[in-house]
C-alpha cells in the first residue's frame, strides 16, 4: 500500500507541458508588457495635453497618478484615499469626471465610460485631437 508521501506526483509530466507552461508565461509577461507600454504612451499623451513638462511620468505607476490628481486640480494627499477600498473608486470616479471635463467632455456619459472603459476612452483622449484646458476645472487649491 501507497501512502501520499510515496506517489510520484510528476508521473504524467514531461518536457512537453513543463515547455508549453513556460510559453504561456512568457507569452502572457509580453503581452501585458506591450498592454502596459501602450497605457504609458496613451497617459504620457494626456500628460503632454495638459502641458506637463514631465509626461514621462505616465509610465511611472504611482508618480503618474500624483501627476493627474496635479492636472485635475485634487491636493497630492488624496494619492492615500486610492489605496482605501471602495473609496478609490469613488476618487478615481472624480478624478476621470475633473479630466473629462479638462478636455471639454462635459456629459455624465463621457466621465461613466472613462470609469468603467478606460481601457477604450483614456486613449481615445491620449491619442485623439481634443485639446485640454485647464480653465474648464475649477480649481480647489484657492
Amino acid at each position: 500500500m501507497l501512502t501520499l508521501l510515496q506517489t510520484d506526483s510528476y508521473e504524467n509530466v514531461n518536457a512537453v507541458s513543463g515547455a508549453a507552461a513556460a510559453g504561456l508565461g512568457i507569452g502572457t509577461m509580453i503581452f501585458s508588457l506591450l498592454i502596459y507600454i501602450f497605457y504609458g504612451y496613451c497617459m504620457y499623451k494626456i500628460f503632454q495635453k495638459a502641458g506637463r513638462e514631465d509626461a514621462w511620468a505616465g509610465f511611472i505607476p504611482i508618480y503618474n497618478t500624483i501627476v493627474m490628481l496635479d492636472i485635475v486640480k485634487k491636493p497630492i494627499w488624496w494619492i492615500i484615499l486610492f489605496f482605501i477600498p471602495l473609496v478609490n473608486l469613488f476618487i478615481a470616479w472624480i478624478v476621470y469626471d475633473r479630466l473629462a471635463k479638462g478636455f471639454g467632455k462635459e456629459t455624465p456619459l463621457y466621465t461613466i465610460l472613462l470609469f468603467f472603459l478606460g481601457c477604450i476612452f483614456i486613449p481615445v483622449l491620449g491619442l485623439g485631437s481634443d485639446s485640454y484646458d485647464k480653465n474648464r476645472i475649477p480649481d480647489d487649491f484657492k
